[in-house]
């Protein structure tokens, strides 16, 4: 696995914690004693955990050295675990509410393993996730064209997968092993100072796995010609900003 970058991640910190908060307070209605963030990344969403349900035990994990070492520095009055929940969700306890902001879709096979974290949850337990579902943003299809592109040498290496179902696909999977569910989706409008800013941000995310693949010479390349192709698609408003469009799915299941 590529290794990931707090400070990157974190220069939208704001844009990439409303998601957090919006379904944490979907929760205000749950008394949980105990909540397990998976994929907690530097700390950001666990700390809206933490303020909303200051009463809880809270334990928030990644598989990333770099994310829990900056969210151990930035929240020192939380706990923070290195584990791949992958192979390593048996090892942990069963909590009231297990919470997941833009984790699951760097998680293969959710058939498996969302039924997996619901057997993870205290009787009458809540699972709380949110999905990043962009990949038809003109960006996000400009950065699936161009890393295809043969010259980059991606074709038979191991690229980190970043993928979702549909949502009637997840429907049935919660239909299946919940007692009750809700589904929803927001379609977030960011406004970004420029392209550049717009390119900033996906090197944090969905670009990070390609970067982090190619040596320094070649990755400024890759990251150029995105640049470029995505300055001759996305047009300034009249303030002089860009909109990004960033489209998010979300469900709570209750055991």
């Amino acid at each position: 696995m590529s290794e990931w970058n707090a400070e990157q991640y974190l220069k939208f910190k704001d844009q990439r914690t409303q998601p957090a908060v919006d379904l944490a307070k979907r929760l205000t209605a749950c008394e949980p004693g105990s909540i397990l963030d998976v994929g907690c990344g530097p700390g950001n969403s666990t700390a809206v955990l933490n303020d909303i349900f200051p009463s809880a035990r809270i334990l928030g994990v990644d598989n990333s050295e770099a994310m829990i070492q900056k969210a151990s520095q930035t929240y020192p009055d939380i706990d923070f675990r290195l584990c791949d929940v992958t192979s390593e969700l048996d090892k942990l306890d069963n909590y009231d509410v297990i919470f997941s902001n833009a984790c699951l879709q760097w998680i293969p096979d959710h058939k498996k393993f969302i039924p997996e974290l619901m057997d993870k949850l205290t009787p009458g337990g809540t699972l709380a996730v949110q999905i990043p579902m962009n990949g038809q943003e003109i960006l996000f299809r400009m950065i699936n064209e161009v890393v295809c592109d043969s010259k980059w040498g991606f074709s038979g290496s191991y690229i980190e997968t970043n993928e979702t179902l549909q949502p009637e696909e997840y429907f049935d999977i919660l239909a299946a092993c919940s007692s009750s569910f809700d589904i929803w989706e927001t379609v977030y409008y960011h406004n970004m100072p420029n392209v550049r800013a717009m390119v900033e941000w996906v090197k944090g995310t969905r670009l990070r796995p390609y970067l982090n693949a190619l040596d320094a010479g070649a990755a400024a390349e890759l990251e150029q010609e995105i640049t470029e192709r995505a300055s001759r698609e996305y047009h300034a408003q009249a303030n002089g900003e860009i909109i990004f469009k960033f489209r998010r799915f979300f469900f709570t299941a209750v055991k």
